[in-house]
């Protein structure tokens, strides 16, 4: 295992980059300690694949250099670099049994018989491949050859590290839970380091101890999902986390107070000093639906009710407020809807400050 630290590195698949918009990897900073468990979170076409290449060695940054401690593999091949990737379809030999594709990574470094028959068969293990060893790869399902391809990149246990690029997308729904969970048990038994590479939410946020989300070619955020979904740095952070995604309402600053049309909103002291601080620009304050209170008439905000879902275990509620759209999640909003009108409050202590798309005047950790 390896840490991985990438220092200016950028890419841009033209050769040459002049502004912002000719990169799909921005220049960064940024280091995977040894040992973590990582996922690269983002929308297609967000760079989270092209990073992933560069960290593997499938991709050479058209600026910058890589290392994996302190040894700089920026012109090293994926060999040299000691890295296992797993890729979104299985890739394994059909005519081989399921042992033999296992064994395959190590039967090729001159490995130990002995070691190789008892790594094979501990990994077997941890994936549930036990009773299909023998039998040909051929003739089984996507679950099992992505198991058998996943398996092969975790026999090997000298590797820097183990990467991920949305292994499970041909996997049924039903079983992607499952194979989330074995892979955390690797991971805690074994320790590698693992970069897990997927467009869900939720494959990121159950299988990662932090979660390094992406957006047009730029890390906007690292954290654990606690700290993602209650304190968002970017509102693209909050918009793409969480169902439905954070609500961001258009403000303007007066004093200690973030002011809604013609309704005044109590900042904290942080939140107030770090607005004076930042000037003019554009000011938001967002806030989960599932934070939002119901108020008693004449007391909070009243918002025009536009919907209401009922999802079983809470009501969704759509309402405008003063022409920002709100969500709010609610054990029972018939309870408190009178003429479709709902009366809300925003608890302070889960009430963000936005500064040109910017979390402000809450203490964060500067990830990259």
């Amino acid at each position: 295992m390896a840490l991985i630290r990438f220092d200016g590195v950028a890419h841009s698949y033209s050769g040459h980059a002049e502004k912002p918009a000719d990169y799909a990897l921005q220049p960064m900073n940024f280091s995977w300690d040894d040992g973590g468990a990582y996922a690269l979170l983002g929308p297609s076409g967000c760079g989270k694949s092209t990073l992933l290449n560069i960290c593997s060695g499938l991709l050479k940054p058209s600026e910058g250099r890589v290392f994996f401690g302190d040894r700089d593999v920026t012109d090293l091949s994926p060999e040299r670099r000691n890295i296992a990737q797993v890729f979104q379809f299985p890739v394994l030999y059909d005519s081989m049994s399921v042992y033999d594709n296992l064994a395959f990574p190590l039967r090729n470094r001159k490995v130990q018989r002995s070691h190789i028959d008892r790594r094979v068969r501990e990994v077997a293990e941890m994936l549930d491949l036990g009773s299909v060893l023998k039998r040909r790869a051929s003739g089984l399902g996507a679950e099992l050859k992505q198991k058998i391809s996943m398996g092969r990149g975790l026999v090997r246990d000298d590797t820097s590290a183990i990467l991920f690029d949305e292994p499970l997308t041909v996997i049924d729904p039903q079983l992607k839970w499952r194979l989330r969970r074995q892979l955390k048990e690797v991971h805690k038994q074994f320790s590698h380091t693992m970069i897990y590479v997927t467009h869900d939410q939720i494959e990121a946020l159950t299988f990662a101890d932090k979660v390094v989300v992406m957006s047009d070619g730029e890390i906007v955020q690292v954290g654990t999902p606690q700290e993602l979904f209650e304190r968002p740095e970017h509102t693209f952070v909050g918009f793409f986390i969480g169902s439905p995604g954070m609500n961001f309402i258009e403000c303007r600053i007066d004093g200690d107070s973030a002011v809604i049309g013609e309704r005044r909103v109590s900042l904290s002291a942080s939140q107030a000093n770090a607005a004076a601080q930042a000037g003019s620009g554009d000011f938001k304050l967002g806030i989960r639906p599932e934070f939002v209170e119901a108020a008693r008439p004449g007391e909070g905000f009243a918002a025009r009710v536009t919907a209401v879902a009922d999802m079983g275990e809470f009501h969704l509620v759509t309402a405008d407020l003063d022409g920002n759209e709100l969500k709010i999640k609610l054990p029972d909003a018939h309870a408190h809807i009178q003429d479709d009108t709902l009366h809300v409050q925003f608890p302070s202590e889960w009430l963000c400050l936005y500064h040109n798309e910017r979390l402000i005047g809450h203490e964060v950790e500067v990830a990259a």
